[in-house]
């Protein structure tokens, strides 16, 4: 069977790039308040890629008009706008907003305007539409939509969300067992996520993104145990372990999250959308591992059984080199 080796060709493939800090969400962010009538406080918020700068621009209504300047502040990934702008037409809505040069790159804008009667509206720009126009009231169905598909679009892009699962793919044997497993993961990080997004708990990023990785490094081991006949706590009470790793994985979640932001008004729907969007790109990915690896054992290759071990290895060797990264983030610098 040539899959656990391929597969660790593979992870070893990606240390390369795995400098990526995977559980941030990396849409640019345009923000829209209203602070008194006429006046709007506008933040524009780009990712940043080494030193250069994402070559889009907002273009805002023209009846938006900028007072003084805006002011800029480079932060870690992002380059950060703000500007007080005065409306000199009677409202914005119906006004059309769009974001130049986003049609030329694969990244998205989260756009959220907020009117001082309370109404609010949020709508995610692509680069197959570029746009948004002002509704007279936001739609329940088009927030829905959005934030399922930024759920997707996050635990796709999440390297390390996706190696836990993996892993557990790797140690868990049986669909039954493995459905309870996923499912108690996600339940974890649903309410973790729910209970960071409305500030009931609050841990800081790094000390959290530490512990998903080192919860990668933790079924490692238990792969490696397993394969030396050794059952640990993860072979027999797999869904226990899912689930108290899952918690941190949803801090994980509401860090990423808060990058760009819920829309008040949709809270609940926002969040719980969100999570479904998680939850389809779990499946999405378990389905597309579980069809390469029906397809690997198909091919009429013989491997040594010594070749089983080298995925726990791979694995484990990512998880070390991300907890050692993001230990180091956090700690204070000797130098300083």
């Amino acid at each position: 069977m040539p899959w656990p080796m391929l597969l660790a060709v593979v992870l070893i493939g990606l240390i390369p790039g795995i400098q990526v800090q995977a559980d941030e969400i990396r849409p640019a962010l345009l923000d829209i308040k209203e602070q008194n009538t006429g006046l709007y406080s506008v933040t524009w918020k780009v990712p940043t890629r080494g030193e250069r700068v994402l070559a889009i621009t907002p273009r805002l209504p023209e009846s938006l008009e900028l007072l003084g300047s805006t002011t800029v502040r480079t932060l870690p990934g992002a380059l950060l706008e703000n500007g007080t702008y005065k409306n000199n037409g009677d409202s914005l809505t119906g006004q059309t907003i769009a974001i130049e040069g986003l049609s030329a790159l694969q990244t998205d804008v989260l756009l959220l305007v907020q009117l001082q009667d309370g109404t609010q509206h949020s709508a995610i720009l692509r680069p197959a539409s570029a746009s948004f126009t002002i509704p007279l009231q936001a739609s329940k169905l088009k927030i829905a939509g959005d934030y399922w598909r930024m759920g997707i679009v996050h635990i796709l892009e999440g390297v390390d969300h996706l190696l836990f699962v993996l892993a557990l793919m790797l140690i868990v044997s049986g669909f039954g067992p493995l459905l309870k497993a996923v499912t108690a993961f996600t339940v974890a990080h649903s309410i973790t996520l729910a209970l960071a997004t409305l500030g009931v708990v609050h841990l800081p990023a790094a000390p959290t993104e530490a512990v998903i990785s080192l919860s990668i490094l933790f079924l490692a081991a238990e792969i490696i145990h397993k394969q030396h006949g050794q059952f640990g706590l993860t072979v027999r009470y797999p869904w226990v372990v899912a689930f108290v790793f899952g918690l941190f994985h949803g801090l994980g979640f509401a860090g990423a999250l808060s990058e760009i932001g819920v829309p008040q008004h949709e809270v609940p729907l926002a969040l719980l959308m969100f999570n479904v969007g998680v939850e389809t790109g779990q499946i999405l990915f378990i389905l597309a591992v579980s069809a390469v690896l029906a397809g690997l054992r198909r091919l009429p290759v013989t491997l040594p059984q010594s070749s089983r071990q080298w995925a726990p290895y791979a694995v484990g060797g990512i998880a070390a080199f991300w907890t050692i990264q993001r230990v180091v983030d956090f700690l204070p610098d000797p130098l300083a």
